[in-house]
């Protein structure tokens, strides 16, 4: 019955937020290039642009005070942006998918929020650095805050990563600690009806329960919850867990990580600054924030 439903839920709009960056380029054409193999029927390329009312009205420190033609002037400048991205971006979707540009007169993320809930988009893409974030190779302020804010999932693309086809995915999780359904059903609302090899990683600090992973996840209510997606178990034996993940997704060719939500406890944390720029910057591959 699962398999069943899941064949027709599909994520029909992806928002990609594009502060012109080389990080933002290469998320939008991983979205582009994701539509070849998904089911998705729309992509919005969204610029935000807040000016506040005292950068209106009063001079900055360099007594410049912005002219509303002044602003006008960068809108334009940030759709004609916009639209070169989007008729480059237009010969890499698949026959049939629409492209829409936008830019917001908000903070960034407000402005991702608000276009979620506008226009029902259904995953969000984002570059791992970038976004007027200013912090260099960490993962920006505005990419944790989007992350922590969007009610949909979202997929943090590492600057230096090229797509490739979503053929296998990875699940880092405490074995023990997962008690309710654990939410993959997201990959198949991405990837339709589209198989793909899932590798679930028990991580477990104590090292006392990595001898017959398999047996363990039987124990536990996890096997249940995935065997519709028939997942190899394995386990990390690495002091540095983020360090052992990554290196296991390299090793096995993974072309995406899925980080859970909070409650399961291994990535509690990921949105917090330090084990998230880990990610960011370490990652060979994306990141799928569920929600």
């Amino acid at each position: 019955m699962q398999e069943q439903a899941l064949k027709y839920i599909i994520m029909k709009t992806y928002l990609v937020p594009v502060d012109f960056s080389e990080a933002a380029f290469n998320a939008a054409d991983f979205a582009a290039r994701l539509s070849n193999q998904t089911n998705v029927e729309r992509i919005i390329l969204l610029n935000a642009y807040y000016i506040s009312p005292y950068e209106e009205l009063l001079p900055n420190a360099d007594m410049v005070m912005l002219r509303e033609q002044e602003i006008l002037e960068s809108l334009d400048e940030r759709y004609n942006g916009l639209n070169k991205l989007k008729r480059k971006l237009e010969k890499l979707v698949r026959a049939g998918v629409q492209i829409d540009v936008w830019v917001n007169r908000s903070h960034l993320i407000r402005a991702v929020v608000d276009n979620i809930e506008t226009y029902n988009a259904d995953l969000v893409i984002i570059g791992s650095v970038g976004n007027s974030s200013g912090e260099g190779d960490g993962l920006g302020s505005h990419v944790i805050g989007i992350s922590k804010a969007s009610p949909v999932p979202v997929i943090v693309i590492p600057p230096a990563f090229k797509y490739r086809k979503v053929e296998r995915a990875i699940i880092a999780c405490d074995f023990r600690k997962v008690k309710e359904n654990v939410p993959v059903e997201v990959l198949h609302k991405l990837l339709g009806k589209q198989n793909f090899d899932l590798l679930v990683v028990n991580i477990d600090t104590d090292h006392k329960h990595n001898n017959d992973v398999e047996q363990l996840a039987e124990e536990t209510a996890l096997k249940a919850m995935l065997q519709t997606y028939k997942p190899t178990y394995h386990f990390i034996n690495s002091p540095d867990i983020i360090k052992g993940l990554l290196n296991f997704a390299d090793e096995h060719h993974a072309e995406i990580v899925i980080a859970l939500p909070h409650k399961y406890s291994f990535f509690r944390s990921v949105l917090h600054n330090s084990i998230s720029q880990q990610l960011a910057s370490s990652s060979p591959v994306p990141v799928l924030l569920l929600k």
